[in-house]
């Protein structure tokens, strides 16, 4: 019979996990955002105007995964089902059933059917009512939810390899690169970044990636002086000069032996980057600079707050949705800076 191998941690690992947990704020907040942006990323199964399953004459058919005509159900033209429109939900129910998501509308569904003109206040149809398009509040916000989470993952994992890389090459090596590199970082934190996007944006239309590759360009340099620091004060240690006599390469004694050391101060500022991140990409889609018009975003729900003040359930949806999650990531953040700090004791 096979064995299962367990994961043994350091004993390191297993007191910095331990303050993690004995944070119960941190570690909540942790359990919270996974389980939101799980939720998240199931979002076609939770709102979407189409059903999660039909039976139509003892057949099985699932439209949340294909594309089906209107008639495979009875219906007259060949073009897409329309299951929102009572004729072809009359013939499917006369002939089986179908299972629909809790909400039935995706980000970018208007409703056709309702009883005041948008944005419409809340309801039992729209749970948080409509924006000034007729499109459901709680889907754009889960859909939202969804784009900014991964957005913000993206960035912040692409710009922190750079920023570590760039950092330890600058910091091990010293001398004139580190002097040149510190006077290009001077430079070019210096670039008006708004400027560049406004620009950007008017020569060609912004999307998800052109808008994470022109904040990793100015994004990457976050990291870059704690790094720096980092290897800076471990060059000169015993362990690495030890390593250099011994013949072993540079590139093999930065990221086998020294990075680890680094990553403390790198992990500790991650959830913090993370939550800058999604307010950089809510802040460009509240000025429409940032996802093109119709994308689900919290900035341009916020926006949209702004711009109708007569609805205020738009406004205070966005500011729950974003001020929550933003929450959640700084006291997971804390959390983390205590899990390594060497100076907290376990109680």
């Amino acid at each position: 019979m096979p064995t299962r191998r367990r994961i043994r941690f350091t004993p390191l690992t297993q007191r910095r996990l331990a303050q993690f947990r004995a944070n119960r704020r941190g570690w909540w907040s942790l359990w919270l955002f996974l389980l939101l942006f799980g939720l998240s990323l199931g979002a076609e199964f939770i709102a979407n105007d189409r059903p999660l399953l039909v039976s139509y004459q003892g057949s099985f058919y699932a439209p949340v995964f294909e594309d089906y005509a209107e008639t495979d159900f009875g219906g007259v033209f060949p073009t897409g089902a329309n299951y929102r429109d009572p004729y072809l939900a009359r013939l499917i129910r006369e002939h089986g059933w179908m299972l629909w998501p809790p909400i039935r509308f995706r980000h970018d569904t208007v409703n056709y059917d309702l009883p005041v003109p948008a944005p419409a206040p809340p309801s039992a149809e729209n749970w948080l009512g409509t924006d000034d398009q007729g499109r459901d509040v709680l889907a754009r916000l889960i859909y939202g939810l969804r784009i900014s989470v991964l957005f913000g993952l993206l960035l912040t994992l692409s710009s922190s390899i750079i920023g570590v890389a760039a950092g330890a090459v600058q910091g091990y090596f010293g001398g004139r690169l580190d002097l040149l590199f510190q006077r290009f970082l001077e430079i070019w934190g210096g670039l008006p970044q708004l400027f560049i996007l406004i620009i950007v944006s008017s020569v060609v239309t912004p999307g998800f990636w052109t808008l994470l590759l022109i904040l990793m360009l100015f994004g990457w340099t976050a990291l870059v002086g704690v790094v720096r620091a980092e290897f800076l004060r471990a060059r000169n240690f015993d362990y690495v000069r030890a390593a250099r006599a011994l013949g072993m390469s540079d590139g093999r004694i930065m990221f086998k032996h020294m990075l680890p050391n680094a990553m403390v101060a790198t992990l500790t500022f991650m959830p913090f980057i993370l939550s800058g991140s999604i307010v950089a990409l809510t802040a460009l889609d509240f000025l429409g600079l940032g996802l093109p018009p119709g994308s689900a975003s919290l900035g341009d729900l916020l926006r949209q707050g702004k711009d109708n003040l007569q609805a205020p359930w738009l406004g205070i949806s966005g500011f729950v949705v974003l001020s929550l999650l933003l929450s959640l990531l700084v006291f997971v953040g804390e959390a983390v800076r205590d899990a390594f700090d060497p100076r907290k004791n376990v109680l």
